[in-house]
């Protein structure tokens, strides 16, 4: 059984690139994948290469800009079909590819930068954009005094909705965040059970639906 060693410096990888200028930029996130992120080593081992190749990343903007781009009350949304488990230090995951969707009330100046931040915020995994969409994206974040219930929907395209892990999502009584997000965020980040995540837009080779797994993730960033 492979045991995944991960140090809390994964959780800083993902940084914003030379070249890119983030802003006073802060507000919320939502991430959900195809395999559980909360689990014990014993079910992570038995998703290794079969599943979590496939995830949603979603950033609301509160308030700030990107590439001198004000962004405030802005979301995108990125789908991505990666190569392999994404997060599994024995496996590549790369090449990856990606939908990004962005918010419809976006001005073509502020779609371009919503691009540029998710790209940058999304490190590799975001590197091959292979189609970009517009959609009315709804977002809602720590929407419960346990800060674990989350909503998201981006037009027909993609949605996550998530709850708080409770007594009962403990299946083998070890378990504890055994991947890290896949972009940066501040220390408060919780993980979530989806009630649902779906992805039925075009461009990925396929469509998706994994509810009821312990697979989101739900925090703030700030840059």
């Amino acid at each position: 059984m492979r045991v995944l060693q991960i140090s809390l410096a994964c959780c800083a990888v993902l940084t914003l690139a030379t070249g890119a200028s983030a802003e006073n930029i802060k507000g919320s996130y939502i991430e959900a994948r195809t395999c559980d992120v909360y689990t014990g080593p014993c079910f992570a081992n038995s998703e290794f290469g079969l599943t979590g190749d496939q995830a949603i990343l979603a950033w609301k903007v509160d308030s700030g800009s990107f590439n001198g781009v004000s962004l405030d009350g802005l979301s995108v949304v990125a789908a991505v079909k990666a190569g392999n488990t994404i997060g599994d230090e024995f496996t590549n995951p790369y090449p990856a590819k990606c939908v990004v969707i962005v918010d419809s009330r976006a001005t073509d100046e502020q779609r371009t930068a919503l691009v540029a931040f998710a790209k940058k915020m999304g490190g590799r995994l975001l590197d091959s954009v292979v189609r970009t969409e517009t959609a009315p994206i709804e977002m809602t974040v720590a929407c419960c005094e346990e800060k674990g219930c989350a909503k998201l929907v981006a037009g027909k395209l993609a949605t996550i909705e998530t709850r708080c892990a409770g007594e009962k999502d403990h299946v083998c009584g070890n378990e504890s965040i055994y991947y890290q997000p896949m972009t940066k965020l501040n220390k408060d980040f919780i993980a979530a059970v989806t009630v649902s995540h779906e992805f039925k837009g075009k461009g990925l080779n396929g469509t998706w639906s994994s509810p009821n797994k312990r697979s989101a993730f739900i925090g703030s960033f700030s840059r």
